[in-house]
C-alpha cells in the first residue's frame, strides 16, 4: 500500500502578519491599478449606488455562490484538494477577526479591478466577462497545481462580472464577494479548529 503524503505548499507558510501585510498590499496595488486604468482608459466604471435592494442582491448573491462553492467541493475532488492547499496557505495563520479584512480587502479592491474598470474598458460584453473573470481566475493561482482552483475562481468571476451587468451596479458584487470570503473562510477555518480538537 503507498502511503500518502500531504501535498505541500510550493509557496513556504507565511507568518499571520505577512499573510495580512500581503493582503493589504495586494489590495493597494490592485487600486493603483485600477485608478491607472480608468485615469488612461474612455471608460466609465459602474455605479456605487447604495440602496437596500442592490445591498440585498449582493447578500443573496453571496449566499448563492458559497452554496455552490460548498457543493462543489463535496463533490469535485480535485477542487477539494486546490481549495484545502490555497486556504490552508492562507488561512491556518490567521485569527478569525482576522477574516474580517478577508473579506473586505479583496472584495472591494478586485472588485473595483475586475468588475469595475476591466469590465467596463473591455467592452461589457460577453467577451469582457470571460476575459476579466480569466484574469480574476489567474489571481488565484498559487501553484503549479492548483487548477482547479483557478477554474472555480474563474466561473465566480463570470457570476459577479454578470451581476455588475445585469444591475448595472458594482455594489452587488462588492457585497457578494465578500459576503463569500467571510462565510467560505469562517467555515472552513472552524472545520479546521474542531478536526484539532478530536
Amino acid at each position: 500500500m503507498i502511503e500518502q503524503h500531504k501535498q505541500e505548499p510550493e509557496i513556504p507558510y507565511l507568518t499571520r502578519i505577512q499573510i495580512l501585510g500581503a493582503m493589504g498590499a495586494t489590495a493597494i496595488i490592485l487600486l493603483i491599478v485600477a485608478k491607472v486604468l480608468l485615469h488612461l482608459g474612455n471608460f466609465s466604471i459602474f455605479s456605487w449606488d447604495l440602496n437596500q435592494r442592490k445591498l440585498l442582491l449582493g447578500v443573496a448573491l453571496g449566499f448563492v455562490i458559497t452554496a455552490l462553492s460548498g457543493l462543489t467541493y463535496r463533490f469535485w475532488t480535485a477542487y477539494r484538494k486546490s481549495a484545502d492547499y490555497y486556504l490552508e496557505v492562507v488561512l491556518k495563520p490567521l485569527a478569525l477577526p482576522d477574516l474580517i479584512w478577508l473579506g473586505l480587502l479583496p472584495g472591494l479592491s478586485e472588485e473595483l479591478l475586475f468588475r469595475g474598470v476591466m469590465l467596463p474598458a473591455l467592452g461589457s460584453d460577453l467577451t469582457a466577462v470571460i476575459l476579466s473573470s480569466l484574469c480574476f481566475g489567474i489571481l488565484h493561482l498559487s501553484g503549479s497545481q492548483q487548477w482547479p482552483y483557478v477554474i472555480w475562481a474563474t466561473i465566480v468571476g463570470m457570476i459577479l462580472a454578470y451581476s455588475a451587468l445585469l444591475t448595472g451596479n458594482l455594489l452587488v458584487p462588492i457585497v457578494a464577494h465578500i459576503i463569500t470570503n467571510w462565510i467560505s473562510s469562517y467555515f472552513w477555518k472552524m472545520s479546521q479548529l474542531s478536526a484539532i480538537k478530536k
